[in-house]
């Protein structure tokens, strides 16, 4: 007779599966792929960027070549005169040290006159100016300021635009007193200049250009005898009344 021991018999229920060990490797695999993400969005932003330049640079191409842009003019057409004084503080007694025919060291200047500017636009599209002020100079020295309002024009076209400068008893010194007394007393003239720059943009399709500075420089003189203009010159014509 033969027996069988109970352990032939006894099976261990994990004993047939085979044991699993953790696996670490899914987090880099997951970091590795949001940097790629992240290059990949980087270029396409910077293609995005190029291509938006280059068609910036395409449609500014086009508008150069199609308007063929020209820079405006901005003259002085015509000065108005009110009224030009010049008048001398009282003379002191005459003395050994300043003889009775000295020229005085100071002179007041009062001016009251009106300028009619010329505005012309001679581009296919319209025109934004800048509001600017010219000075209004004897000798170098500012006495005012002549202001002009910003403003649009349309193409193909001319404008008139008119500003006052009053200048009251302006005290002019030393040198300049002189030659302001001395122009006015025998040569019956005061000169003066009138400078500046004035601010123009080129509108197209809604947008507008980089600023273009038109220059104003003009010499005038005035008569105080007979309160009118005597001389004007812009640019390189010059004009004689």
């Amino acid at each position: 007779m033969t027996t069988r021991s109970n352990g032939d018999h006894h099976h261990h229920p994990g004993g047939s599966y085979p044991q699993r060990r953790p696996h670490y490797g899914g987090g880099a695999s997951s970091y590795g792929g949001g940097s790629a993400s992240f290059r990949g969005c980087c270029c396409c932003i910077f293609l995005l960027l190029v291509f938006l330049v280059l068609l910036a640079l395409a449609v500014a191409l086009v508008v150069v070549l199609v308007v063929k842009p020209r820079k405006p003019q901005f003259d002085l057409n015509q000065v108005s005169v009110q009224y030009l004084l010049v008048a001398s503080p009282s003379a002191p007694a005459a003395t050994a040290a300043q003889p009775a025919n000295a020229v005085p060291g100071a002179a007041y200047l009062s001016l009251n006159i009106t300028l009619l500017f010329t505005a012309v636009n001679p581009n296919k599209v319209g025109i934004r100016y800048g509001a600017t002020a010219l000075d209004v100079m004897y000798h170098g020295v500012p006495l005012g300021v002549a202001a002009v309002p910003g403003f649009e024009q349309p193409a193909h076209s001319t404008r008139l635009l008119q500003t006052r400068v009053i200048v009251d008893r302006f005290n002019v010194l030393q040198a300049d007193a002189q030659d302001l007394v001395r122009d006015a007393a025998i040569y019956d003239r005061v000169d003066l200049r009138i400078t500046g720059d004035v601010g123009a943009k080129i509108l197209v399709l809604g947008f507008s250009s980089p600023k273009v500075q038109v220059s104003v420089d003009c010499a005038i003189a005035i008569s105080p005898r007979s309160q009118s203009l005597k001389y004007k010159q812009c640019g390189v014509d010059g004009l004689s009344v």
